[in-house]
């Protein structure tokens, strides 16, 4: 029979030779079994504390020692921690920002890196964070909806790393689970700012979201919950779908959105995000119309909407916290990886500005 390599030891045989080592020396520390057992801190660590629940061993910081031995400090490298983004412009420097202070703040040390909103270019980056990096645990906010998303998904599962999403969802390769997940709830926001407009006296109004953004499907969910709770009917909507603002496509496109919803009659409209709905902004005011008072318009994330003229009103989606308790979350799952997977929805906030206001008085 072929004896097991050192990456491919049954838990048994490691509690075994994770234990002979203990008896020879008295103390194990984290970063020695990770070369002697070949395998990850996260399964040396899981190996320590079911031991330690059998009375065999006693865990103290940076490894264990005999239950009769020293409770000595052993000297270790802080907690690593993997953060892996899809930009490091507009929304997300927030994050990463609040992560970095977080992670100083309770001695963990962060490596960062950013995708491209491609799971195929994902997937390589976290091979280098576990691999050259050997992180403890993973932030991340991979795309979840393109040809790559359960390759990536099978992977997080098969490496054994305490993975927390940040701002998207997932389930489980066998469908039956789901992945730890901090998320802003953009369907609750979205209600908020329809709501908004309702209680303005709009009863034609309209939402404009990006056809590439995660956040977009959010948004939907909570604008038909809206229309439905509000008794719109479809005559009273105006929905569309914008390109990336960089492209050549956007322009025209936001020029078409503006006489479409003129043409329609609307008299409020939620766009998604800041820049696009100041686009939408500078356009009518170009063609002569003013903000509010011919078109109430209401922008979606905050990041710059306070800054802009006239200052917009904005649904402020809980950054910060969400990077905080995501960190809480996977500091939670790094001491125990048998917590329960839990999904978290933080609310956002309305910020009313001058961009909404009553709805025009038409003939």
């Amino acid at each position: 029979m072929t004896t097991p390599g050192p990456r491919h030891r049954l838990p048994a045989e490691r509690h075994a030779h994770l234990l002979e080592l203990l008896q020879r020396d008295g103390i194990v520390r984290v970063t020695d079994l990770v070369t002697a057992l070949g395998v990850t801190p996260v399964t040396v660590r899981r190996d320590i504390a079911q031991l330690e629940q059998e009375g065999r061993l006693r865990r103290v910081h940076g490894g264990a020692v005999a239950t009769t031995g020293t409770t000595a400090p052993v000297a270790e490298d802080p907690p690593r921690i993997g953060v892996l983004v899809p930009s490091l412009a507009y929304y997300w420097p927030v994050v990463v920002q609040t992560l970095e202070s977080e992670a100083r703040a309770r001695g963990l040390r962060t490596f960062l890196r950013a995708s491209a909103y491609d799971a195929a270019d994902e997937r390589p980056i976290l091979d280098r964070l576990a691999t050259q990096d050997r992180v403890d645990g993973l932030l991340l906010a991979p795309r979840t909806d393109g040809p790559g998303t359960q390759a990536l998904i099978r992977w997080l599962e098969d490496s054994g790393i305490p993975t927390v999403l940040i701002e998207r969802e997932a389930t489980t390769t066998a469908g039956h689970g789901i992945f730890n997940s901090v998320m802003s709830d953009h369907a609750l926001g979205t209600v908020q700012a329809v709501h908004h407009l309702a209680e303005l006296g709009h009863r034609k109004v309209g939402i404009v979201l990006s056809r590439h953004s995660p956040t977009s499907r959010k948004m939907v969910a909570g604008w038909r919950t809206a229309c439905a709770e509000l008794g719109l009917t479809s005559d009273e909507r105006f929905e569309r779908l914008v390109s990336i603002r960089s492209t050549a496509e956007f322009a025209p496109l936001v020029n078409d959105v503006v006489e479409n919803v003129l043409a329609s009659g609307t008299t409020g409209l939620l766009v998604l995000s800041d820049p696009e709905a100041f686009a939408v902004v500078q356009n009518l005011l170009e063609r002569g119309y003013d903000v509010p008072g011919d078109l109430s318009v209401i922008a979606y994330d905050d990041v710059m909407a306070d800054s802009l003229s006239p200052r917009l009103t904005a649904v402020r989606p809980p950054t910060s916290h969400v990077a905080r308790v995501a960190l809480d979350r996977l500091q939670q799952l790094m001491a125990d990886p048998s917590t329960p997977a839990q999904r978290t929805l933080l609310s956002p906030e309305l910020m009313v500005r001058e961009s909404s206001g009553p709805a025009p008085v038409r003939g």
